[in-house]
């Protein structure tokens, strides 16, 4: 088993220059490197092939318009700082498509061609295959007794580069179905409240997922040092923090 490897790396300003090539990790597969870059909060770009994948894009976290243009946007969930009308619009070009939830279709247009996903259903594009999982809350609720996402509204996805699975979680606790995603290379888990993750709730659900590369994401003032305190035990797990 490999080491746990602790690896602290803050992204303070957002602007063009920081995704170039040295600022994207290369993760290989068998069939060509895959790139990734974690833009800040939930949102990232993925490069594969000559393709560019964005997920959750959000302006408060960059200028957009310098950033590469989106071959693929892919959201998880209709919350503002996730389905950003203003991101979007900013890194589509003539031929991007999008991935998206029912709830998200009915609040912003897209010119482009859409693709709408629910819990358990698959697509592809350009040779990368694309299955939406669920993503929800089991604790956290608003005042009037709502649950932060309910179940079914959302999507968390992963994606298949070559022969290595991308988990992006998007916002969910510790769910069951985690237990049953099979092979993860690389997963992207949130942990803040109240909306998601509590450090606690984060490190159980890696040790479900058990992917070989950990990035918490979304987690906003939340002491990460928690979760490595918590998975230092858990020495074939990667923590890379971002």
């Amino acid at each position: 088993m490999k080491p746990l490897k602790i690896t602290l790396f803050f992204l303070t300003i957002m602007i063009a220059s920081q995704t170039t090539a040295q600022n994207f990790e290369r993760i290989a597969t068998n069939n060509g490197d895959l790139e990734l870059f974690k833009v800040g909060h939930a949102s990232l770009i993925f490069k594969y092939h000559g393709k560019v994948i964005h997920v959750d894009p959000w302006s408060k976290l960059a200028n957009y318009d310098t950033l590469p243009k989106a071959d693929l946007i892919v959201i998880t969930h209709h919350h503002m700082d996730h389905l950003d009308d203003l991101a979007i619009s900013a890194i589509t070009k003539e031929n991007t498509s999008i991935i998206w939830s029912a709830i998200c279709d009915t609040m912003v247009e897209f010119d482009g061609k859409k693709t709408v996903l629910a819990n358990g259903q698959s697509t592809e594009f350009e040779g990368v295959k694309i299955d939406a999982v669920p993503a929800y809350n089991l604790v956290h609720k608003r005042k009037n007794g709502e649950f932060f996402h309910p179940k079914g509204d959302g999507n968390g996805y992963i994606f298949t580069f070559g022969d290595k699975r991308v988990y992006v979680a998007g916002d969910t606790e510790d769910i069951p179905e985690m237990a049953n995603l099979g092979e993860i290379e690389v997963a992207f888990l949130p942990m803040n409240l109240p909306y998601t993750m509590t450090p606690e709730m984060a490190a159980h659900a890696a040790k479900m997922v058990h992917p070989n590369i950990l990035y918490p994401y979304h987690y906003g003032d939340t002491n990460t040092q928690l979760l490595v305190d918590l998975l230092k035990n858990n020495k074939e797990i990667e923590l890379r923090i971002r």
